[in-house]
């Protein structure tokens, strides 16, 4: 897998976790794993030198 693979499959990831996010209770336990995935992807992201700031949707 390319990094240019890699990056898009991880923005994809990012993006279709916060949707499930917003559908779902925050104080649900299925809403804080999603929370801790929520959290390695903007690590991953932020590595990779993507700017969240436009797609974050749940800016925690």
């Amino acid at each position: 897998m390319t990094e240019k693979e890699m990056i898009q499959r991880n923005i994809e990831e990012f993006s279709r976790l916060q949707t499930y996010m917003l559908a779902t209770e925050k104080d649900s336990p299925g809403y804080k794993l999603m929370k801790d995935r929520y959290t390695e992807l903007k690590v991953i992201l932020n590595s990779f030198g993507i700017n969240l700031t436009d797609i974050d949707k749940i800016k925690e």
